[in-house]
């Protein structure tokens, strides 16, 4: 029974098996992405990714132990001039697998395996979509917003120009608030005066005014 191995042998026997992946790594290697079906991309990325980690590290250990693995000189001076500063800022993650549905003859499912790296198209940043918001909560916002807007009216600080005019408009004020009350005040003292000295003097004036009439 093949309880818990999950090790994909891929109907084929061992030597086959690795002549079939070091092909695939270098046909990976050469044209950044290849056309296989799902199981082959799986055990290829297993496979592939510790050589493209190997090409870090440009020294003639890694180079033998690359070359071990691909047997073709093109792939690996591929591999360590281009790949290499590609992968150079990841770490790990260097193949993407895509599916695209499945082939007409047995149904198999099918993918493509490339180099993450390479793929400008997936590397472009993507525009911010506008995030749906409820009537409820755009309400909120608005809320929020305005309560902020009233705080810092009142948060704002007054400036020396502007404490300087209310304070001497505060004066002015008090300055002229009592002389108005005053003058008030003294207007009817002064007419009943006026009126004493009219009233006063009508009397001589009457007299005079008779005593020429009767010359």
């Amino acid at each position: 029974m093949r309880h818990n191995k999950k090790f994909n042998h891929l109907s084929r026997k061992t030597a086959h098996r690795k002549s079939m992946l070091s092909n695939m790594a270098t046909s990976l290697i050469m044209h950044k992405r290849i056309f296989t079906t799902t199981a082959k991309a799986k055990a290829l990325r297993k496979e592939v990714e510790p050589v493209i980690t190997l090409s870090k590290e440009d020294t003639t250990a890694s180079r033998r132990l690359a070359f071990q693995y691909l047997q073709d000189k093109k792939a690996v001076t591929e591999l360590f001039q281009v790949v290499s500063q590609k992968v150079a800022d990841r770490p790990g993650g260097y193949t993407r697998i895509i599916k695209t549905g499945y082939r007409l003859g047995d149904n198999a499912q099918m993918c493509f395996i490339e180099l993450v790296d390479f793929n400008e198209n997936m590397l472009k940043t993507k525009v911010d979509k506008k995030a749906r918001t409820r009537r409820s909560s755009r309400k909120k916002s608005e809320e929020v917003t305005k309560t902020a807007e009233v705080k810092t009216e009142k948060a704002e600080p007054k400036t020396a120009a502007e404490t300087k005019t209310e304070k001497a408009e505060k004066t002015a004020s008090k300055t002229l608030e009592p002389k108005v009350e005053k003058t008030e005040s003294k207007a009817p003292e002064h007419k009943a005066a006026e009126q004493e000295l009219e009233g006063s003097q009508s009397p001589a004036q009457d007299e005079q005014s008779t005593e020429a009439k009767q010359d």
